[in-house]
């Protein structure tokens, strides 16, 4: 490996050749601040926020893409850096909506960041301002090119790591503006709805659409009997919302907290992961046994799911047709909870608080109603339950740590590490060995399907039946693994695939990371929240899908035994081929 020196600020590093300025002042400890940039994903040099004195260059230069060289002098904090900087950002201000204070990113905006850190208290620059329409046609996000200063970190992140390309930059000079093609809504396209869009933008131009006046009214209605359950990702992704360290589990506490925003059930999407696995890992034996299609591939994730629908209609019959654990929860909640209850399913609200913006709209696809009811009513995010709490006062890191409620809040580790990517591989694989081979299984650890790999393959010995699997996340990667599927070049029995990366820790709808953070941090974020689940699950004291005492009395007292004629009918789902673009544009 190849190295050069250079000197930023006086101060001698060492570096990679190749390297950028920005990456070697990161070396040395000195901060450049940036807006386009995201690390991993952006380096363009559009925002020019970065700007460096380089010797010997006869203009400031963007250090997030000038190269190094042996013996470079850069100077980051000259009073020709800073005034130039200041100027870049008051331009942006010019053309940006001053509603700060009621906007959805206040105090996690990196251009109010910047003002406030460059010392911006006026600005010089005052002018026109675009005006452009807000998409909210979308079930899940909701788009504000006013609020867009062009950084194209959403196109990059929809295009590099999605593999979507759905967003552009659109018309020319001042009238510039990012979206789809033609300004088009997101709902007349082929967008996954996954969010990562939104955790790439510095501002408030793209957001999820929010639901929370929904689940105050449904609060406030005497009349209902109002439920909620949480995903195994939440409990770990809004320790960050309230000042707890990243990776830190924070289980009891968002109990408590949902009881006081006035919840009368608080249960655990953890209990129907476990159901999942039971049906699920016996719909994959069924098909092994019985010639069915294989590989069978996850159902778990709304994103990729809708993203098979438009770009693999013709692969539809290797997704599971297992519905989701929230889904599946909303499902058993108006019905076998209802009876247990005697509370009647008409008055019961079933709310989710989830990682993922597009549980907003698989919530509402019009085949999950199968309990004659829809299965769940309202999907908050993790952004907007935390928004509620703090509405009410609540701090949620001073909370005692309170139990979920019976029937429907016992989960297992198994479920825990649904949140991460390779869990529901990992949790399947728990299930399915101890049924097949009818020894218990002494290391539960699966190891070879964790980690932030895009792509990663094992082969199981159950009980000397050799069976290859796969774990794959970002809908990029699902592209990459589904054209091998559909060339049948895909040997595998059962393959994993979240939309997501790093899988629900790292949905679009959990707290936003600006991108100074993201830099800083010794690993990926999405790495240090997978490590909590996995922490979690090993402290749990039972740790596979099949051995939960509340699953096995669902079966015993409601469903029968899994893939059952009413399991068949609550808990499994079609799929709909779609088109990329829908052409009633003026629908």
């Amino acid at each position: 490996m190849e190295m050069v020196n250079v000197i930023i600020d006086g101060k001698a590093v060492e570096v990679e050749k190749g390297s950028t300025v920005l990456q070697a002042a990161q070396k040395a400890g000195v901060h450049i601040p940036t807006l386009c940039y995201l690390k991993d994903v952006n380096a363009i040099g559009a925002c020019r926020v970065c700007l460096v004195e380089v010797k010997g260059a006869k203009a400031l230069q963007p250090s997030c893409v000038y190269p190094v060289s042996e013996g470079l002098e850069v100077h980051t904090n000259t009073a020709k850096v800073r005034e130039a900087r200041k100027a870049v950002v008051e331009l942006l201000l010019s053309n940006h909506p001053a509603d700060c204070l009621t906007c959805v990113r206040s105090g996690n905006c990196e251009l109010q960041s910047l003002a406030r850190q460059l010392g911006i208290r006026e600005i010089r620059f005052e002018g026109e301002k675009n005006t452009f329409p807000i998409d909210d046609r979308s079930l899940a996000i909701v788009r504000d090119p006013n609020k867009c200063i062009l950084c194209r970190r959403c196109i990059a992140t929809c295009q590099k790591v999605q593999g979507v390309s759905i967003l552009g930059t659109i018309n020319r000079g001042f009238n510039s503006t990012v979206g789809p093609a033609f300004m088009h809504p997101l709902d007349d396209i082929n967008c996954a709805l996954c969010g990562q869009c939104i955790n790439a933008c510095p501002v408030g131009a793209l957001s999820e659409k929010d639901d929370t006046a929904k689940v105050w009214d449904a609060l406030a209605d005497e009349n209902k009997h109002c439920v909620v359950q949480f995903s195994p990702a939440v409990r770990i992704a809004i320790s960050e919302e309230f000042g707890i360290p990243m990776g830190a589990i924070s289980t009891g506490k968002t109990v408590a907290a949902l009881r006081r925003l006035g919840f009368d059930k608080v249960f655990d999407t953890n209990w129907s992961a476990d159901l999942t696995i039971m049906e699920e890992g016996t719909e994959l034996l069924h098909r092994i046994q019985n010639g069915g299609v294989l590989p069978q591939i996850t159902s778990c994730s709304p994103g990729w799911i809708k993203y098979c629908e438009h770009h693999y209609p013709d692969q539809l019959d290797h997704l599971s047709s297992a519905k989701s654990p929230q889904q599946m929860f909303g499902a058993i909640v108006k019905t076998y909870y209802a009876q247990k209850a005697g509370v009647d399913p008409a008055t019961i609200f079933s709310c989710s608080v989830m990682p993922c913006t597009a549980k907003k709209y698989e919530c509402a696809r019009p085949e999950m109603n199968s309990s004659g009811y829809r299965d769940v009513d309202c999907v908050i995010t993790v952004r907007e339950v935390a928004r509620m709490i703090r509405q009410t006062g609540i701090n949620l890191a001073e909370l005692p740590e309170e139990e979920c409620d019976s029937p429907l809040g016992v989960g297992t580790g198994a479920g825990t590490i649904f949140g991460a990517t390779g869990g529901v591989m990992e949790a399947a694989l728990r299930t399915v060995y101890e049924v097949v081979t009818g020894k218990t299984l002494e290391k539960v650890d699966f190891e070879e399907v964790r980690g932030m790999e895009g792509i990663k393959e094992a082969t199981v010995d159950l009980d000397g039946t050799p069976v290859k699997v796969a774990v794959v996340h970002t809908l990029a990667n699902a592209k990459k693994m589904m054209d091998k599927v559909r060339a049948g070049e895909a040997d595998y029995a059962f393959i994993e695939i979240m939309a997501c990366p790093g899988g629900c820790v790292g949905g679009g709808g959990t707290p936003i990371v600006n991108s100074l953070t993201r830099t800083i941090l010794p690993t990926d974020y999405r790495a240090i929240r997978g490590l909590g689940l996995y922490e979690d699950d090993k402290n749990l004291p039972l740790r596979k899908s099949h051995e939960n005492p509340f699953i096995k009395a669902v079966y015993a007292e409601f469903l029968g035994e899994p893939l059952s004629h009413k399991s068949h009918e609550l808990l499994h789902t079609t799929y709909t081929p779609r088109i990329k673009y829908n052409l009633n544009w003026n629908k």
